[in-house]
C-alpha cells in the first residue's frame, strides 16, 4: 500500500532503515505517472512487505524534489538504510519494473551476504560457506548465494557447485561467475578425458595447463594458457582464451592474480 508521505524522514529516511522505500516523485498533470502508479502501487501489494512505496507529490514538496535532483517525472528512487541506492526515471512497463525490483530491493539476507564476501575476499573460506549455505536454508532461490556458493565448492564438491552454478539466474550480479564455474569444471572434464581434445604439438601443454588449474595453481596456468594462445589460438576452440576469461572471472577482476595478467593476455590476442 502507497502512503503520500508527510514526514519524508520518519515515512522514508526512518522507515528505509527497516524495510527498503521505493518513493515516487510525482505530480497529478503527469499523464506518465498516473500510468506508472497504479502498476507500483500493484507490485508493493504483491511484496509480502519485502518493500514499501512511497509518494512524493513535486508540487507540493518543491524543496524535496530539488534536494534530490528530479528534473523529469515520474522519478522512482529506492532508499535503504537512509540512502538512496538505486532509482529509475519513465513509466516502465510493469514487466521492466519487476526485473528492476528483483535486482535492485536488498534481500533480507543482504547483510549476510555481504560479510560473507568480505570473508572470501580476506581469505576466510570456511567462515563465508557457513554463513552462505546458512543463508541458502532460508532462501533457497538467491542466486547471488548459489553463485558464491558454487566458486567456493568447485574443487570440492563439484557436482554440488556445479548445480547451484546451473540454477543462477541471468539476472544475478553473479552470473559470470558462476558461467565461469561450469567453464573451468568443463576444462577439467578434459583433463579427465585427454581424447576430448583434439591432436596437435600443443595438446601436451593444455593439459598442463589445464593441470594447474586442477592444483588451484591459477598465476601458472594463466601464464600456460597465454603462451598457447600465442603459438596456437585456435586449438580446441580457441579454448585457451575462454579459460583465461573465466579464470580472471572466476577470480575477480581485482584480485591481483587477474590484474597480472590482463595486460599479457591482451597482447597474446593481437600477435
Amino acid at each position: 500500500m502507497a502512503i503520500e508521505v508527510k514526514d519524508f524522514q520518519k515515512d522514508v529516511i526512518e522507515k528505509s532503515k527497516e524495510v527498503p522505500v521505493l518513493v515516487d516523485f510525482w505530480a497529478d498533470w503527469c499523464g506518465p505517472c498516473k500510468i506508472l502508479g497504479p502498476v507500483l502501487e500493484k507490485l508493493a501489494a504483491e511484496s509480502n512487505g519485502d518493500w514499501e512505496l512511497a509518494k512524493v507529490d513535486t508540487d507540493k514538496n518543491q524543496q524535496l524534489a530539488t534536494q534530490y535532483g528530479i528534473r523529469g517525472i515520474p522519478n522512482c528512487k529506492l532508499f535503504s538504510k537512509g540512502k538512496v541506492i538505486n532509482e529509475f526515471t519513465g513509466a516502465l512497463p510493469e514487466h521492466h519494473v519487476r526485473v528492476w525490483l528483483k535486482k535492485s530491493i536488498p534481500g533480507k539476507f543482504a547483510d549476510q551476504i555481504e560479510k560473507a564476501k568480505k570473508l572470501l575476499a580476506d581469505g576466510s573460506i570456511t567462515d563465508a560457506r557457513v554463513i552462505l549455505e546458512n543463508v541458502l536454508a532460508g532462501d533457497m532461490n538467491n542466486s547471488d548465494v548459489k553463485a558464491l556458493l558454487s566458486k567456493i565448492l568447485l574443487f570440492e564438491n563439484p557436482k554440488e557447485a556445479i548445480r547451484l552454478a546451473e540454477t543462477v539466474e541471468s539476472t544475478s550480479d553473479y552470473y559470470e561467475l558462476a558461467e565461469s564455474v561450469k567453464s573451468i569444471w568443463e576444462l577439467l572434464e578434459k583433463q579427465t578425458n585427454p581424447d576430448l581434445l583434439p591432436d596437435s604439438q600443443i595438446k601436451n601443454s593444455y593439459l598442463s595447463a589445464i593441470n594447474e588449474i586442477k592444483k588451484q595453481n591459477f598465476d601458472s596456468a594463466l601464464e600456460k594458457f597465454i603462451d598457447i594462445i600465442r603459438n596456437d589460438r585456435q586449438y580446441d576452440d580457441d579454448g585457451s582464451r575462454k579459460a583465461c576469461i573465466a579464470i580472471f572471472r572466476y577470480l575477480g577482476e581485482e584480485h591481483n592474480i587477474t590484474r597480472k595478467h590482463r595486460k599479457d593476455f591482451g597482447s597474446a590476442l593481437y600477435i
